[in-house]
């Protein structure tokens, strides 16, 4: 029986319906780069569906039947496409099945800075009443700047315009009829980093867009800017981001996605953000809810049935 190899420790049981004719060998939770090319060499899986971590030309050397690696959710980034390509391995990714997921976390990070709800619950636990000095930030009239047009972003901003936010928006591959009817405005990107009271990222994590968020463009943004990033850290110069949060000019950055994932639980020295004012974080689970988790599964499966069928 062929194999299919999947780089986490589970996929939902919808998904494992599709795949009855193909035997599904399992990678654990947190599988290292030398985890996944060893259970390649052992199984020589014709598909994989890429949870957790990445997967380079070394794995695809170690299965030669390889034919296609289907990303259970919508960035691309951690395959190496170029290798992929050469040898002839399809790469398909679950696009929009977590578009909801993602947008309301968006909103979840994008509320919790303008309502500063982790400082004032940290300081409700403590002991403190705060009511008379705290001023919160109301979100009806300012814009709301996004970069990346695609499900998600589009998602995003119907929340945002559903609490009176006007959007403006930046994608080169922007569908116009898609952005009217969900009232984006479409515009360059020094527009969107000039006017934006709150900014956040949706776009896929690319060679031209690394680090694009990073001195000069912090720099062009409003003074106090809320940064929200539920896309791919690589587009985040984070040093870049810490000065400009420690001075001030973001107010707040609410991060779901960081350069490298998972933090070091062994390092010696934390992560630069942790531990510091002005930084909201969680663990990149934009996606991760119970429905987004089915879709994604079964997305990932259909797609690797699609391409191993032809």
């Amino acid at each position: 029986m062929q194999k299919i190899l999947v780089t986490a420790a589970d996929l939902a049981k919808e998904a494992l319906a599709l795949l009855t004719d193909y035997e599904v060998v399992f990678a654990g939770k947190t599988p290292s780069a030398a985890d996944v090319t060893a259970l390649c060499k052992a199984h020589n899986p014709v598909a994989i569906i890429v949870r957790y971590g990445r997967i380079d030309a070394l794995q695809m050397d170690a299965a030669p039947a390889l034919k296609v690696i289907s990303k259970h959710g919508s960035g691309i980034d951690t395959i190496d496409s170029a290798a992929a390509g050469k040898r002839g391995i399809t790469v398909v990714a679950a696009t929009a099945v977590n578009a909801d997921a993602v947008a309301e976390h968006s909103l979840a990070l994008m509320l919790a800075a303008a309502k500063s709800v982790i400082g004032l619950n940290e300081r409700m636990h403590a002991g403190h009443w705060d009511k008379s000095t705290h001023k919160s930030l109301e979100l009806r009239g300012k814009t709301v700047g996004l970069v990346g047009l695609g499900a998600i972003g589009l998602r995003f901003a119907m929340l945002c315009k559903a609490l009176g936010m006007r959007a403006l928006g930046h994608d080169p591959f922007a569908n116009p009829e898609r952005c009217k009817a969900a009232g984006v405005e479409v515009v360059d990107l020094a527009t969107v980093l000039r006017e934006a009271d709150v900014l956040s990222l949706h776009c896929p994590l690319t060679l031209e867009n690394k680090g694009f968020i990073n001195t000069v463009t912090l720099t062009q943004c409003k003074r106090g800017v809320i940064f929200i990033n539920t896309a791919r850290g690589g587009l985040v110069d984070e040093a870049a981001m810490l000065t400009a949060v420690q001075s001030g000019q973001v107010g707040t950055a609410a991060l779901d996605s960081f350069a490298v994932e998972p933090f070091p639980s062994t390092s010696p020295a934390p992560h630069p953000f942790q531990n510091q004012a002005g930084f909201i974080l969680s663990p990149h689970i934009g996606g991760v809810t119970s429905d987004a988790y089915v879709n994604m599964g079964v997305a990932a499966a259909q797609n690797v049935l699609n391409c191993l069928k032809g």
